[in-house]
């Protein structure tokens, strides 16, 4: 076993990584290129960024491409990402061409890679019409929708559906955010990785540190959520539960979160929550660089209760970081936050800022509780959505396309 393999068998156990190398056995050497359109900012990348070396490590010749555009294509995508979740978005022509343009300058540039591989996995909107591009290809093309498209605006879908139909399979993080598609469709949530920086154990000096580097009072409650700066992720109603809970409990709160590259309405709903939050000194609005894992892993473990009042969500990676560090979690009742959130067991769910206040002024005033779901919460992310979970339903996935229809597969 290799090293890196023996230290997720040190969290996950020996059974469970002789399942992967089971599983990898009948794909070794296999060429599998992913797609996106970012490598860091937002959960698709920094998924990416520890399931690729794991699937490295059990065989695979794995490797990460980006698509990349100018201006009007971030726009186009951004507006596809809007009305996936359901916002009314009228995308003009001028900016779906330059979108399909895009795509097809990009899919020259990697006519070669693409089409002798054996898996390609597109993900999200952004290269979804790069399988029309290759009738040539040779492997199977899988499509990776992290959006939740429970209720899309339906022009939106309609296009984007012509794009992703003739896939070979697609995957959903959940059933309810499933589309009908005429291919075999597989349901694979997201994971973390215990060995990140943004996960793996601190020192307590280091954990502590925080409080002095952002000028917090490590004798009042902290409250924190962790975001991009996006409208789904309401971090205004995220302030207008904090001063709710400050009728009645003094306490602190962190806004902590960057942006993504292909993400161009970041800086405006930053604007809106430093509006928001006025001169309020117990607010602490954090804009960290997209590699702050380590400082992003210390806040985390220095708060007393995360948030993530969501409105919309794929499934919030944010979420089940929290909970491996042993922190109940307060979540927007929506998308993949219901998966792992359970309702008065591992955390709460709510729907307004006054129900978001009501469920943290609870916690705070029952410790014994906040740490008993704290450590069910933790328990819940280990047996669920840790990475090795994540390449475990990859590699079935892989076998199962593999073999076509049939009913059996001897590995």
């Amino acid at each position: 076993m290799s090293a890196l393999l023996e230290q997720y068998a040190k969290i996950v156990g020996d059974d469970v990584i002789d399942q992967l190398r089971q599983l990898a056995a009948r794909l070794q050497g296999m060429k599998v290129v992913h797609i996106n359109s970012t490598r860091e900012g937002g959960g698709v990348a920094e998924i990416l960024s520890w399931l690729i070396p794991l699937k490295r490590e059990v065989g695979l010749d794995v490797v990460w491409e980006i698509i990349t555009g100018e201006q009007d294509f971030y726009q186009c995508t951004k507006m596809f990402h809007n009305g996936l979740q359901g916002n009314q978005a009228s995308i003009p022509e001028s900016l779906l061409e330059g979108y399909e343009r895009t795509n097809a300058e990009y899919a020259e540039s990697m006519r070669e890679v693409l089409r002798d591989a054996d898996f390609v996995v597109i993900h999200d909107p952004q290269p979804a019409p790069l399988l029309g591009l290759f009738p040539d290809r040779r492997g199977k093309w899988v499509w990776r929708c992290h959006i939740d498209l429970s209720h899309p605006y339906r022009p939106v879908w309609r296009y984007l559906r012509d794009h992703v139909e003739h896939y070979d399979a697609s995957i959903w993080s959940l059933s309810q955010f499933a589309q009908p598609l005429s291919h075999p469709m597989y349901l694979i949530p997201p994971s973390i990785d215990p060995l990140s920086q943004k996960n793996r154990e601190l020192y307590p000096g280091e954990v502590n540190a925080v409080f002095d580097r952002y000028g917090l009072n490590p004798d009042i409650p902290l409250i924190t959520q962790v975001s991009r700066f996006d409208r789904f992720k309401d971090p205004i109603g995220v302030v207008q539960a904090y001063r709710l809970i400050r009728e009645y409990t003094h306490v602190q709160l962190v806004l902590a979160g960057g942006g993504a590259s292909d993400d161009p309405e970041g800086e405006e709903v930053l604007k809106e929550v430093r509006a928001e939050a006025g001169d309020d000194p117990d607010i602490h609005i954090l804009l960290l660089p997209s590699d702050a894992h380590r400082e992003i892993n210390a806040i985390q473990r220095a708060s007393d209760i995360i948030l993530q009042k969501s409105t919309r969500e794929g499934f919030g990676l944010t979420v089940t970081e929290a909970m491996w560090k042993g922190k109940p979690v307060i979540g927007g009742d929506t998308g993949g936050i219901r998966l792992q959130v359970v309702n008065h067991h591992t955390g709460f769910l709510v729907s307004t800022p006054e129900g978001a206040a009501l469920r943290i002024r609870y916690l705070l005033k029952d410790r014994e509780n906040l740490e008993e779901m704290g450590a069910k919460a933790k328990q819940f992310v280990k047996s669920n959505f840790l990475v090795t979970r994540h390449l475990r339903d990859y590699l079935t996935l892989m076998n199962a396309i593999s073999h076509g229809t049939l009913d059996r597969i001897d590995l």
